[in-house]
């Protein structure tokens, strides 16, 4: 009996059980490694440029410190090929144990590397290579977690059931920044010299939870289907082939899984396309807006907490976009996320700028409630694009692709356009609003993956 038929065999409160399970394992799996992750991005803006680039002009060391933060999502699509490969030929859950392996490593090892006044630039040198371990594995984590929660769930319910994976982001930031926040409360000098690194330590401790936590899951049974089925046609093309008896014919086999995306590179490039707005946004919020809130001689650690909370209540309404989406359909729910935002860029920064911590939590809580309904339903909307025995490669790939054209350099250039433009935030303001639109121009263009077979085995 094949996987998907014995799912069907199941009695509902058995598929419900198994669903809930595995979609709780990959929100606690992705809020783990988007602890790591973004706890980075929360250094950079508050740490980095004091410790491994000190000297320089305050908004130099700004941009240098985000530099080190782009290399995280340079590496990402590379983490997305490699994870998605093995992921695609030898199944979801073996690749998700390793890229948490790896993530937790490096996040410990960043904890430990020493500042510039220490190591000169080899500190610098050791946090590009470690966030570039980062980096390769969230690249493999993301397409991992979301295809486990989306083919383990029903049709109707799979935007619902692939939110808990990009909900793990938030939450994983809430996380970082209470702990980054909290050792923030140290004198200024304590937390330079050590305080910042515990947080970074403690990844050793989540990563034991996480690996408990993984290795419990089951494997997808809609990828073990269709590699039954495509190992059932090789076989019969190798008995087919045997039949005729051609001299020198070699045998059927498996295409690489890069291959089947890229023989569709329109799907890829429009995903990409499509998503990299709402990472722009993401990243804004998360860094550029702490760095300028508190520039504003907003207090640091008031302003850390004031994401942190925002973060929290962010939360419900990623999973409430991805629900919508189920009714309406992805593209929609991530047009109408993006059009919000932008009349809202604006407001935004003269919330973040008015030095109160009340009013810098409100411009948070709004952006980050309305990017959920972009972020709700993108896992999904990736995801439904590819065929079952390329999707873990064509997903990662434009995933990651995407955050890196947003999410990626947009902190830095975004540092760049304030600081060359007089600090300004109305350049900021119109860099996003025209990379806003570009996303929605490509959602359009993108076909609506709600009712998709995910069944199919081909990309």
């Amino acid at each position: 009996m094949s996987q998907i038929s014995q799912l069907q065999a199941m009695d509902a409160g058995t598929r419900r059980r198994e669903a809930r399970t595995v979609i709780a394992s990959s929100y606690l799996g992705s809020t783990i490694e988007y602890y790591d992750f973004l706890l980075y991005a929360t250094a950079a803006a508050v740490v980095f440029p004091k410790v491994f680039f000190s000297g320089a002009d305050e908004w130099v060391g700004v941009v240098a410190a985000y530099g080190t933060f782009a290399a995280g999502y340079v590496a990402r699509p590379l983490g997305g090929i490699i994870f998605g490969h093995f992921g695609d030929r030898l199944g979801r859950k073996n690749m998700l144990i390793v890229s948490m392996l790896v993530m937790g490593i490096a996040s410990t090892l960043i904890g430990l590397v020493p500042g510039a006044a220490v190591a000169g630039a080899w500190g610098a040198v050791m946090l590009v290579i470690l966030r570039v371990c980062q980096g390769i594995a969230v690249g493999g984590e993301w397409g991992g977690a979301a295809l486990m929660a989306l083919e383990h769930s029903e049709s109707g319910k799979r935007g619902f059931a692939a939110s808990f994976v990009n909900a793990g982001a938030p939450t994983g930031a809430v996380l970082g920044t209470l702990v980054m926040g909290a050792f923030a409360a140290l004198p200024n000098e304590q937390f330079l010299a050590w305080g910042w690194r515990v947080p970074f330590l403690l990844s050793f401790v989540l990563l034991g939870i996480g690996m408990f936590v993984r290795l419990k899951v089951s494997e997808s049974p809609i990828f073990k289907a269709a590699l039954e089925q495509e190992q059932a046609e090789r076989e019969q093309a190798e008995r087919d082939n045997t039949r005729r008896t051609v001299p020198g014919s070699a045998p059927a086999r498996l295409e690489i899984p890069l291959l089947q995306v890229l023989r569709r590179p329109k799907t890829l490039i429009f995903t990409m396309l499509a998503g990299a707005a709402g990472f722009a946004l993401q990243v804004v919020l998360a860094t550029f807006s702490v760095t300028y809130a508190v520039s504003k001689g907003a207090d640091r650690q008031g302003v850390l907490y004031a994401f942190a909370a925002a973060s929290f209540v962010s939360i419900a309404f990623v999973i409430m976009g991805g629900r919508l989406s189920d009714k309406l359909g992805r593209r929609p729910v991530m047009i109408g996320g993006l059009v919000l935002f932008i009349l809202y860029l604006t407001p935004m920064f003269q919330l973040l700028s008015s030095n109160n911590i009340g009013l810098i939590f409100v411009a948070f809580a709004i952006g980050l409630m309305i990017h959920s309904t972009l972020f709700g339903p993108l896992a999904a909307f990736v995801s439904e694009q590819f065929g079952t025995t390329s999707r873990y490669t064509g997903a990662s790939l434009g995933y990651q692709l995407a955050t890196l054209l947003g999410a990626g350099f947009t902190p830095g250039i975004v540092a760049q356009i304030f600081k060359d433009s007089g600090q300004d935030t109305a350049a900021v303001v119109w860099y996003l609003a025209i990379m806003s639109v570009v996303s929605i121009v490509f959602i359009l263009l993108t076909r609506e993956p709600k009712n998709n077979d995910l069944q199919t085995v081909g990309s």
